[in-house]
């Protein structure tokens, strides 16, 4: 970890999550306490995350620099999971590596009254990052073919063509200069239910509890074939899908850390030349 340089090993962690497109998704075959392409226990792990954080904040750097210059390049993290999956934590974990003036981040709720009224991609296109940022959407454009699948908001005619929808867009977005690095946080049903118990169990955490949490935790099945068709409809060769096990929450923060710095490796972006006199300024300050 931590090198300057990509050796093909280093890409072996996409190669292992992600999902191929073409390939019908089985995500009952996938463990959610698994943790692919790592050996070790937690503490190497977080050792290596915070390793990474360092190569990811530089490169990061190098990014906005190039795009103040006019690269077009940007990078977007979706990340989507079911309830707990910890899709708050693995922001939180992402952003600690960056610095947050060259993020733009989203939370994505449940559509205003305004944003019901637009086609569904118009109030996630208004959040995109821009050149040279690094974008996270915490649920995303997805909502709208699971939630809206699952809950029947829309008819079967209406969600069943927004696949290609999807996917024709994010062609769009990754040939103006977009990486999209589509993560599904699969975490395991009893997990889910610890999880939600430990909500109930401690006070402060109880703001972040919803009696909404047990209808939703009623439909899993439901939710898992939606997710399932997702990753089968939606993980193209512009913008694969990737599935990472999420029961262990330090192998969760590792794998999206280890996944963002291959992407951002092989973007390769540079510090743009400047054009200035150096030299020059360097001795008016110096007589001044």
């Amino acid at each position: 970890m931590g090198s300057d340089e990509a050796t093909p090993d280093d890409l072996s962690l996409r190669a292992l999550l992600r999902c191929q497109p073409g390939e019908a998704a089985d995500l009952a075959g996938k463990a959610t306490d698994g943790t692919p392409g790592f050996e070790g226990k937690k503490k190497r792990a977080v050792a290596e995350t915070a390793t990474m954080g360092k190569e990811l904040a530089r490169l990061q750097e190098q990014l906005y620099a190039a795009g103040s210059a006019g690269d077009r390049r940007r990078l977007l993290l979706v990340l989507q999971g079911m309830d707990t999956s910890g899709k708050g934590g693995t922001v939180k974990h992402v952003v600690a590596h960056f610095n947050p003036a060259g993020c733009r981040i989203r939370a994505f709720k449940a559509p205003s009254e305004q944003e019901r009224a637009q086609h569904f991609l118009w109030r996630v296109d208004a959040a995109l990052p821009q050149a040279g940022e690094i974008g996270i959407f915490d649920r995303s454009h997805y909502e709208d073919v699971l939630v809206a699948r699952v809950h029947g908001l829309v008819p079967e005619a209406i969600w069943a063509r927004r696949y290609d929808e999807i996917n024709a867009w994010e062609r769009m977005l990754v040939d103006d200069g977009v990486t999209a690095v589509k993560v599904f946080l699969h975490i395991g049903r009893d997990e889910q239910r610890e999880r939600l118990l430990s909500r109930l169990d401690e006070p402060r955490k109880h703001w972040k509890f919803n009696a909404r949490d047990i209808a939703e935790r009623a439909l899993w099945s439901d939710y898992q074939e939606a997710y399932a068709a997702v990753l089968t409809r939606c993980s193209t060769p512009a913008a694969a899908w990737y599935v990472v096990p999420a029961d262990r929450k330090w192998y969760r923060n590792w794998a999206v850390s280890r996944l963002l710095l291959e992407h951002l490796r092989e973007l390769d972006p540079a510090y743009p030349p400047g054009d200035i006199d150096a030299a020059g300024c360097r001795a008016a300050l110096l007589a001044d």
